[in-house]
């Protein structure tokens, strides 16, 4: 199968290059930035182009992996053909290709990408959405070319999926950072913080979050958290502890009213 990635970010990245180990001929990439383009496509071994009406028409499958901001502009400037043509977003719908492709859909990989960290997908959750049987069919045998981990999932489901995502990585990640703010702050090394991250992980593979949590928040022992809160310079951070606290005092309750 012959291949265009239009985007050279991390997912497009990542992606593309995963597809091509499974025996996808790439023709071609693009990306707005000539040094990305220019990057993956050395990698990939094909040409580039930064002009979205330089992109070649003869290739079987189009993988739109942009920012979601661009993401139906990019669509609309691409000549239609008649290549299976699909998005790599967790919040876009799949209606955006209606009027620009008669093959369409959806592939969208649950995992987070960084282009200096290499990624495995053969565990990674990859969901599906598409127009019509022919493309289910096709789509199937691209996921699975690339992931044991292969499900169908709505425009609609998609999006909860999206959010959820949002809240486990992105969210989280930003606590970390704050958290190792803190620490530089008062010179002790982050890196004390890994193994209480992993087992924090590790954790919920064997129970729910909720029963895997501890701390201060859950029996709201105000002692501890009055002084915790003293330490805190920074008022959006002084919030943001008072949320996440009475967030987590409030599941803990609700859990406990719920057992008797």
């Amino acid at each position: 199968m012959k291949a265009v990635i239009i985007g050279a970010g991390n997912l497009a990245t990542h992606l593309s290059l995963s597809l091509q180990r499974a025996g996808m001929d790439f023709l071609q990439v693009y990306s707005h930035t000539d040094a990305n383009a220019r990057e993956l496509a050395l990698r990939l071994h094909c040409k580039w182009t930064t002009s979205l009406e330089e992109i070649r028409g003869d290739a079987n499958l189009y993988i739109f992996s942009v920012k979601d901001s661009v993401l139906e502009e990019v669509v609309r400037q691409v000549s239609p053909n008649e290549g299976l043509w699909i998005h790599t977003s967790g919040s876009m719908p799949i209606s955006l290709f209606e009027g620009h492709a008669e093959h369409y859909g959806v592939l969208y990989p649950l995992q987070t990408f960084s282009k200096a960290r290499s990624v495995d997908f053969t565990y990674i959750p990859i969901f599906l959405e598409a127009n019509n049987q022919q493309t289910s069919a096709l789509l199937k045998w691209i996921g699975d070319s690339l992931s044991v981990n292969v499900r169908f999932l709505s425009t609609e489901k998609r999006r909860y999926l999206h959010l959820a995502a949002v809240f486990a990585c992105n969210f989280t990640n930003h606590i970390y950072s704050i958290a190792d703010k803190i620490l530089s702050e008062q010179e002790i090394p982050g890196n004390v913080l890994l193994p209480l991250i992993d087992e924090t992980a590790a954790k919920i593979h064997d129970m729910a979050p909720a029963e895997a949590q501890t701390g201060p928040a859950v029996r709201f022992d105000e002692n501890v958290m009055d002084k915790q809160l003293a330490l805190i310079d920074d008022e959006e951070i002084k919030t943001l502890y008072r949320l996440i606290s009475n967030d987590i005092h409030k599941e803990a309750t609700d859990n406990e009213q719920h057992t008797l």
